[in-house]
């Protein structure tokens, strides 16, 4: 098995998260991986024109990125504090697209996220993140139940 040097952690601030961060951690420390964490805004261009006027988007979506900035700053600082190096990216995009470049980007070897346990009808109108990344991730991904955990 090759060896996990580098190890992502997809973050959306939800209680999801907030429950598999045990496991993230056990596991960089195990196995002395470096830990990315990573926090995508959402692409607002698809409102463009539609219900707010494009500048106003753009300031938004720049509000947004440096909101998310500041509290992946603190949500590493709290959670994280024990943890040296870890790296805090807050990116704009579509968040399976922008997870599964940034692993290509900054050689990762394993994507841990959680999944939100979506199912019928939400699941197919909201799809899943996790699925995604899952099935178009060049590297191997850990998906994590945060109702299983005990």
């Amino acid at each position: 098995m090759a060896h996990i040097n580098n190890i992502l952690y997809p973050v959306d601030f939800t209680e999801h998260h907030a429950k598999v961060l045990p496991m993230v951690k056990e596991m960089v420390q195990k196995l002395g991986a470096a830990l990315h964490t990573l926090h995508v805004v959402e692409d607002l261009g698809h409102y463009a024109n539609f219900f707010v006027p494009h500048p106003s988007l753009d300031k938004m979506e720049s509000d947004l990125k440096s909101g998310a900035q500041r509290k992946m700053e603190e949500f590493v600082q709290k959670h994280f504090a024990d943890i040296p190096g870890v790296t805090a990216e807050v990116v704009n995009g579509d968040p399976a697209s922008e997870v599964i470049k940034y692993a290509v980007d900054n050689d990762i070897d394993l994507i841990i996220t959680a999944t939100h346990g979506r199912k019928g009808l939400e699941h197919a109108i909201f799809g899943s993140v996790a699925e995604n990344v899952v099935r178009n991730s060049p590297v191997p991904v850990m998906t994590v139940n945060p109702y299983k955990l005990k």
